[in-house]
């Protein structure tokens, strides 16, 4: 009975975790431990989001903004042969803020489903830790800079992940004037092994954002990778994927200390340099933000 009910809390506890801010959950002792540690978390998540622009978190690149979200995407990439492979989850999962100034992703594994007649199969593990250097609201700046840093654990299956773990380091910046913002990031690949066949990778993402309204931010990206060795040394593949983010739409609207709101987002992606893996991509997300 004793393991029963601490495994119960241990349920409760995730449960508060995922669903924090939307209602208390019980009147024990233990309960009301979880809940004034839900409090606390979500107090600190509002002020540290606070003090950063309220952009919106793009379709595909990088971000130097620190957010709390639940977020999955789904991609359908068409290939140069014009087969269709769908990416289910595309590596998302929580972005959570533990701490001030930092955020904290823990990921999901894709599953990548091939019309090439290539086995079909999970990706890599990712994790990416997130460290805000310098900030401003709207009204006092408009301004972020951002460092992270990023890697995955070579679990895939059927060879659809990396050979080896690699680790990722970015830095992000942005800059917002009005209604207008823009921000970009520079990150590396860095395998820990095997580096004579995989090479090393430097990306490359700018986003352009314009707020429309309240709920509407049209967007366009552009989306680079340059390969450093291996068999790509010298190609670079570059997409321009101009996009829509829609929300968050509050679903707590009667709480004004809930941070729970929907948020929901297309994009299509286009080839443009000779090189490239795939020549489009229409890219879907789900975000549910706390």
């Amino acid at each position: 009975m004793k393991n029963h009910t601490r495994g119960f809390h241990l349920y409760r506890f995730f449960l508060l975790l995922f669903w924090m801010g939307v209602s208390p959950l019980a009147a024990s002792a233990d309960d009301d431990f979880f809940e004034d540690f839900a409090d606390k978390w979500q107090a600190r998540a509002t002020k540290t989001t606070a003090k950063q622009p309220k952009w919106a978190v793009p379709m595909v690149a990088p971000f130097p903004m620190l957010a709390q979200v639940f977020r999955t995407d789904f991609t359908r990439q068409i290939t140069p042969s014009g087969a269709q492979n769908w990416n289910l989850g595309s590596g998302k999962g929580f972005n959570l803020i533990p701490f001030g100034n930092t955020q904290v992703d823990l990921l999901v594994p894709a599953y990548t489903v091939h019309g090439d007649g290539s086995p079909d199969g999970f990706g890599d593990v990712p994790f990416l830790v997130k460290y805000r250097f310098a900030s401003a609201t709207e009204k006092e700046g408009n301004y972020i800079f951002t460092g992270a840093l990023g890697w995955s654990l070579p679990t895939g299956t059927n060879k659809n992940g990396a050979a080896t773990a690699v680790i990722t380091p970015y830095l992000m910046a942005g800059k917002g004037a009005g209604k207008f913002d823009v921000f970009t990031s520079v990150g590396a690949g860095l395998p820990m092994s095997g580096t004579a066949t995989s090479g090393r990778t430097v990306l490359w993402n700018t986003v352009t954002q314009y707020h429309v309204s309240k709920y509407l931010w049209p967007e366009v990206e552009l989306n680079s990778t340059s390969y450093l060795g291996g068999s790509k040394d010298g190609k670079t593949q570059m997409f321009i994927t101009p996009g829509i983010v829609l929300g968050k739409f509050p679903l707590r609207p009667q709480d004004p200390k809930s941070r729970m709101g929907f948020v929901g987002g297309i994009a299509f992606q286009t080839a443009v340099t000779s090189y490239h893996s795939y020549n489009h991509s229409l890219v879907m997300s789900v975000r549910l933000a706390f």
